[in-house]
């Protein structure tokens, strides 16, 4: 079953704008407890409990007539009728930017990679700490946040350009479907050509100083980058790498 109910409001969430979130688990559980501590901190959680279900909700005119598009989505990936990967795939290639915090009991290497290549903006490995989760949670509301209000105008590179404030790219005059943290990265380049960015440098500032993860992320996101930006990805004109030191634009 879906949950469309308004949580009950905590004395935080009276107290400051409540960000929405939309959590996507099928084990009773562990959605239960999420949605306790979420709410203590003051969040409006919405709930589903199948990729079906979450789907409907988030694609439905009258949720969003409603105004109740999520800030925020913490997705499983192991979920009833539409799994947590193709759910994501679809939000991103439907240019859908809302923030996506990946929960799931799949831990390997092998399987964050394939959840940020499909367009996650973080991976959390169950079993975890609420104080983690809700510290995850904070950390890409604040750069969302702060994505919406800088300043904004677009910036060209050759055949490149970037529209900050449709968060959308054409290259050579077509438009390409990016991730969150792939426009970012892109954003950051853009903004400083030939600077070379060390991968650390690269976390900081595009995933910030509280990122838990491993720096390999860089070069998933780099790679897929380039596979949407170059007309050659093995023998790349923007997305260059120096070794030894990181990675530059242009």
């Amino acid at each position: 079953m879906l949950s469309l109910q308004n949580p009950q409001s905590s004395n935080k969430s009276k107290l400051a704008h409540t960000n929405r979130i939309l959590l996507i688990e099928d084990e009773d559980l562990i959605r239960d407890m999420v949605t306790v501590a979420l709410e203590e901190e003051g969040y409006e959680v919405y709930t589903a409990n199948n990729g079906r279900s979450a789907l409907n909700m988030l694609q439905s005119h009258d949720f969003s007539r409603a105004k109740l598009i999520p800030d925020l989505i913490i997705l499983d990936l192991m979920l009833p009728e539409v799994n947590g990967l193709d759910i994501c795939r679809l939000l991103r290639y439907q240019g859908d930017i809302t923030p996506i915090l990946v929960v799931s009991a799949k831990s390997s290497e092998t399987d964050r990679v394939l959840g940020l290549e499909v367009g996650a903006d973080d991976y959390l490995s169950k079993p975890f700490s609420m104080r983690e989760l809700i510290a995850r949670c904070r950390a890409l509301l604040r750069r969302q946040r702060y994505t919406s209000s800088s300043p904004s105008s677009v910036q060209k590179y050759r055949d490149i350009s970037l529209f900050p404030q449709e968060c959308r790219v054409t290259v050579r005059g077509i438009e390409v479907n990016l991730s969150p943290k792939e426009f970012k990265l892109l954003e950051l380049f853009m903004g400083y050509p030939r600077r070379v960015w060390s991968r650390e440098q690269l976390i900081e500032q595009v995933w910030g100083a509280d990122f838990l993860g491993d720096t390999k992320t860089v070069d998933v996101h780099i790679r897929w980058l380039r596979e949407k930006l170059e007309q050659e990805p093995s023998q790349p004109e923007y997305l260059i790498t120096v070794r030894g030191f990181g990675y530059r634009f242009g």
